[in-house]
C-alpha cells in the first residue's frame, strides 16, 4: 500500500472532532439543474465570516442515498476552509449522466457560484459507494485536483467494467478507502482500480468495516441493510478526508 503523507495532516486529522463542532449547519440547499434534471444541493462554509477559501470539495452519496447521508463530511471539510458541497445525484442507475452533472457542478462551483461569485480554482470529487463511480467518471474535469473513493462500487456488464476502463484515463491523484468484500459493496467489486489508476497515492482496506462506516451521518436503513457503524472506523474515513484535501487544496502561503 503507498502512503499518502502531507506535513502537519496528521495533527489536522487527530483535532477533527473539535474542528467539526465548530462547523455550520449548510450555509444554503439550492435547487439547480445537473444532467438535466432539477436537484437540491446542500452548500457548507466555514462559521468564521473572514475565512479565507482554500478550494472546494464535492460530495456524491451512494445507492438510494441522499445528500445528508455525507453532511458529517461537509461540516469536517467547512471547518478547515473549503466549500463543501453535497448534490442529490439526478438518476438512479445513470452513472455516466451524474457525471456530467457533477462535472455540471464543478464549473458553476469554479465560476464561484457558491462562493458569492469569488472564483475557485481547485476542486477535489468525493463519492461514496455509486457516488464514487460517478464522481471517477467526472474526475478529469477541469479544476478537479483529487479524488476520494470511500468503499466505490464499479457497474460490471457484458461490455466490461465502467470504472476499471476509465481508471487509466485519470490524470488526478486519487485514494481509495474501502471495507473488506460483503454483498453491501458488491464482493469489493472495486478493488481493481488499486491496479488501474496512473497516480494512486492510497488503497486501504479498513479492517471490519461495514459500508456504512463511510457515510456521515449514516442511518439505520443502511445499518439494518449493511452492517453497524463504528467510531473508530469512522474516525479513520475522516482523518484520511481531511488528509487528503489538506494536500490537494493547502492554505493560502504552503
Amino acid at each position: 500500500m503507498r502512503r499518502l503523507a502531507r506535513s502537519g495532516s496528521l495533527a489536522l486529522a487527530l483535532a477533527l472532532p473539535q474542528v467539526a463542532a465548530m462547523a455550520a449547519a449548510p450555509a444554503a440547499t439550492i435547487e439547480m439543474a445537473l444532467a438535466g434534471r432539477s436537484v437540491a444541493v446542500d452548500i457548507y462554509r466555514s462559521g468564521t465570516a473572514d475565512a479565507t477559501v482554500r478550494g472546494a470539495v464535492i460530495l456524491s452519496h451512494g445507492f438510494t442515498r441522499s445528500r445528508t447521508t455525507l453532511g458529517g463530511h461537509a461540516r469536517a471539510l467547512a471547518a478547515i476552509g473549503a466549500v463543501a458541497l453535497t448534490p442529490d445525484l439526478p438518476y438512479t442507475f445513470d452513472f455516466r449522466r451524474n457525471a456530467q452533472g457533477l462535472a455540471e457542478l464543478v464549473a458553476w462551483v469554479r465560476g464561484g457560484g457558491a462562493t458569492g461569485g469569488a472564483a475557485v480554482e481547485r476542486v477535489v470529487l468525493v463519492g461514496f459507494s455509486a457516488g464514487a463511480l460517478s464522481s471517477l467518471l467526472a474526475a478529469t474535469t477541469p479544476g478537479v485536483v483529487g479524488y476520494v473513493g470511500l468503499d466505490a462500487f464499479d457497474r460490471v456488464s457484458r461490455d466490461g467494467a465502467l470504472g476499471l476502463d476509465f481508471a487509466p484515463r485519470m490524470t488526478t491523484e486519487a485514494v481509495l478507502l474501502r471495507a473488506p468484500p460483503s454483498r453491501c459493496n458488491a464482493e469489493s467489486v472495486s478493488a481493481p482500480w488499486g491496479q488501474a489508476l496512473p497516480r494512486l497515492l492510497s488503497d486501504r482496506v479498513i479492517e471490519g468495516a461495514s459500508h456504512c462506516d463511510f457515510e456521515s451521518p449514516s442511518d439505520w436503513m443502511c445499518r439494518l441493510a449493511c452492517g453497524e457503524t463504528d467510531p473508530a472506523r469512522q474516525a479513520i474515513v475522516h482523518r484520511t478526508l481531511i488528509e487528503a484535501v489538506d494536500r490537494w487544496l493547502p492554505p493560502p502561503g504552503r
